[in-house]
């Protein structure tokens, strides 16, 4: 984009005194403005949109020195769900790691927890994998964005809070490795009061099962693709389940597909 804009029309069109903009600008390098050969500040309508991001965020309760941490040095200034989400496309495009980390961290911070999932990350990360499918994206830029969503899941999970509901022990079935969508349900659970034994990729039924009577646990959720559903159904038909442990199997293509769905119904038998 073309600098423009001096800082009289920046406030015009933000409404942010020019004072105020001098002092983000040089306290937090929220704004890198080119120079006139006589030294004046420009412009661009990117930085319109960085100061409109701020705004948003100070309304929100955000102190300025917080917001501008979280909008760092990036480029992606989403004002929204569906902006984040395809921010997030673009930056596995491009392999665009900073990017990739920033819009993530923005997500989980700007919107609800909810929403972050359900309107963001995941569909972003099914778009991803259709796109890889098509032959659009590589194995590792698909991977690349995997793994930046997962270590941003990881770092949710490590932040114990009190379980006020039981405990629920979460496995993937065996023969599936994808654990984004599981971790994700983690997450939603732990927000529940939930405490989370979590077992990750291709759990064995009997040991998932056994470990959940050794620690008491009240449910046992287990994650199941298309490809393994089914085989996950028929092992447990043939256990013999405690009538106090409930089981949950979720995943596309089962009952429990909506993860929200699956925290009420748990929710609900342990109010």
């Amino acid at each position: 984009m073309s600098p423009t804009l001096n800082i009289a029309a920046l406030t015009r069109r933000t409404g942010v005194p020019p004072d105020t903009i001098r002092k983000w600008e040089q306290r937090y390098g929220v704004l890198r403005p080119q120079r006139t050969s006589g030294g004046q500040r420009r412009y661009t309508e990117s930085d319109i949109a960085r100061i409109e991001w701020l705004k948003a965020r100070l309304e929100e309760g955000y102190r300025i020195g917080e917001a501008a941490a979280l909008l760092g040095d990036t480029s992606v200034v989403a004002a929204s769900a569906d902006e984040l989400r395809t921010a997030f496309v673009d930056a596995a495009a491009d392999a665009d790691v900073s990017t990739l980390d920033a819009v993530v961290h923005q997500t989980l911070l700007v919107e609800p927890i909810e929403a972050a999932f359900g309107d963001v990350l995941a569909p972003a990360l099914v778009e991803i994998g259709e796109r890889w499918a098509r032959g659009a994206l590589t194995v590792a830029q698909e991977h690349l964005a995997s793994s930046m969503v997962r270590s941003a899941l990881q770092r949710l999970l490590a932040d114990r809070r009190g379980a006020v509901r039981g405990t629920a022990v979460l496995a993937c079935a065996p023969g599936e490795q994808h654990e984004i969508g599981l971790m994700m349900f983690a997450v939603l659970l732990r927000a529940d009061g939930w405490e989370v034994a979590y077992l990750g990729p291709e759990a064995p039924v009997d040991d998932t099962l056994a470990l959940a009577n050794a620690i008491g646990a009240a449910a046992v959720c287990f994650s199941a693709g298309m490809a393994t559903v089914e085989d996950l159904r028929r092992e447990l038909a043939r256990r013999t389940i405690p009538d106090d442990l409930h089981v949950v199997v979720g995943g596309r293509g089962t009952e429990h597909a909506d993860a929200r769905a699956a925290v009420d119904e748990l929710h609900a038998l342990h109010a």
